[in-house]
């Protein structure tokens, strides 16, 4: 009796502990489990690709009150002259056109003075970037915009309200960017271009309050071709754009960002500097639009150069 219940005994605790065994073996691979879950949770918020991560910057941009944004965008000809890191855009204008055409600009007065630009933005995949770097370096910018970009979603709406929130200069740009549509047959259409331009303006004020105004203009393909294709017709366009105070600007200096084949940031840099020379008023023309990252990338070596070089940072008004 006595040794059928040692047994007993002994068979019970052996089957404890295997029981005991079991719990624990499953229970280590329960939080293998988990743990391998978390990591792969991790793993796939962490590598979004950028253009949600961008998205998800931009929604956290703070609103921007109508009032403030109207009365850092005002400004008249005689109220810029006096204002600090800002230029007028019928000084640039003129500086520009003088220089294209060979003579000696008046403006000339032996200060470096570098106007960066960008066009075809906002998105929402390069612009906030390239005003994370002008932010980082105290710099402001003169934004060429187009209308349907602007209006594209409520994120690229924020990163214009966000434009003028730091400072930086809107051009207008045309709402559709479309050679074919603005330059029929390869003629300058005033008409055509004119409600181009007054359909962005009508996008800004929406986003920007009806307050908002912008005498800054870059032709799509710059004015100097148009001029040359055709004279008569861009003649006809450039009284319109007068007579509204508009002013067109192009420029003299450009990285090729938009030009031959796609470049990384080294070869935007080299270009630039190339191109850049020994320039006192410098309008660099780069891009804000989808697929140019890498002008994002070489932007802050662009700005660090210009500082060694004792520039002047303006924009455009």
């Amino acid at each position: 009796m006595e040794k059928s219940y040692v047994k007993s005994y002994v068979q019970n605790r052996t089957r404890a502990h295997r029981i005991k065994r079991k719990r624990r073996r499953l229970l280590f691979i329960i939080i293998i489990c988990i743990v391998l879950v978390i990591i792969k949770l991790f793993d796939i918020f962490s590598s979004k690709p950028q253009p949600v991560k961008t998205v998800e910057y931009a929604e956290k941009i703070e609103s921007v009150s109508t009032d403030k944004l109207n009365n850092e965008s005002k400004g008249s000809e005689s109220s810029l002259q006096n204002v600090s890191g800002v230029e007028d855009a019928a000084f640039v204008e003129k500086y520009l056109n003088q220089q294209m055409q060979g003579q000696r600009p008046e403006g000339i007065d032996g200060k470096k003075v570098v106007y960066l630009s960008f066009d075809d933005g906002p998105s929402v995949t390069v612009t906030p970037k390239i005003l994370d770097v002008l932010k980082e370096e105290n710099v402001k910018a003169t934004f060429f915009v187009v209308g349907k970009a602007v209006e594209e979603n409520e994120v690229t709406k924020k990163i214009t309200k966000r434009l003028v929130k730091e400072g930086h200069a809107i051009g207008n740009h045309t709402y559709s960017h479309d050679y074919s549509y603005l330059y029929p047959s390869q003629t300058v259409n005033s008409s055509i271009f004119m409600s181009d331009i007054e359909k962005t303006n009508q996008i800004l004020k929406q986003v920007l309050g009806q307050n908002f105004s912008t005498r800054v203009i870059r032709f799509p393909g710059g004015h100097m071709t148009w001029q040359k294709n055709d004279p008569d017709g861009m003649g006809v366009l450039d009284k319109a754009l007068h007579d509204k105070d508009y002013h067109q600007i192009d420029w003299n200096v450009l990285p090729k960002d938009a030009e031959g084949a796609p470049k990384n940031a080294e070869q935007l840099i080299s270009e630039f500097m190339r191109n850049m020379g020994n320039r006192e008023k410098a309008v660099v023309l780069m891009h804000d639009t989808y697929g140019k990252e890498e002008t994002a990338k070489a932007l802050p070596e662009i700005i660090r150069y210009l500082k060694k070089q004792g520039y002047e940072f303006k924009t455009i008004k």
